[in-house]
């Protein structure tokens, strides 16, 4: 029983995570990705509601973003939306629509710079995002063959 309580925070990329581990000590994506799994355990809810993450993936594993995207399909599925500020490239390709904003940071920022999918956000050549992903998709197109 114990077991299926903890399963969501395996889920979602915490299974590092100890028990009584003080909430001061987690960075602010570990604690999104709490009320992530809080979430997912209460099953589905009839009322569609709108998920904002800031940077989801900060100290994650690789292999703990494939759980996280997990976790987001499975909001996904039941008809849930999501926004997520992200600058991981392994989770910026698997986007249905980006919104790129620079094209660098604070004064020299702030402006939209590109909309649309990863493939065109990588072919846009004014956006270090999309020099960052071009990169990320070509390595996954070499893996394939």
């Amino acid at each position: 029983k114990i077991a299926n309580r903890l399963q969501p925070l395996q889920d979602v990329g915490l299974g590092y995570v100890q028990l009584g581990q003080s909430s001061a000590t987690l960075s602010g994506g570990e604690a999104q990705r709490i009320k992530l799994a809080s979430f997912l355990t209460k099953g589905s809810n009839k009322e569609h509601t709108l998920f904002i993450f800031d940077e989801p993936t900060t100290g994650l594993h690789f292999h703990d973003i494939k759980k996280l995207l997990k976790s987001f399909d499975a909001l996904l599925q039941n008809g849930h939306s999501i926004i997520v500020i992200e600058h991981h490239p392994d989770l910026i390709k698997c986007a249905d629509h980006l919104i790129d904003l620079g094209p660098e940071g604070g004064l020299k920022g702030g402006y939209l710079v590109h909309q649309g999918s990863p493939e065109s956000l990588a072919e846009n050549k004014q956006s270090i995002t999309g020099k960052f992903l071009a990169e990320k998709l070509l390595t996954n197109r070499l893996k394939h063959f």
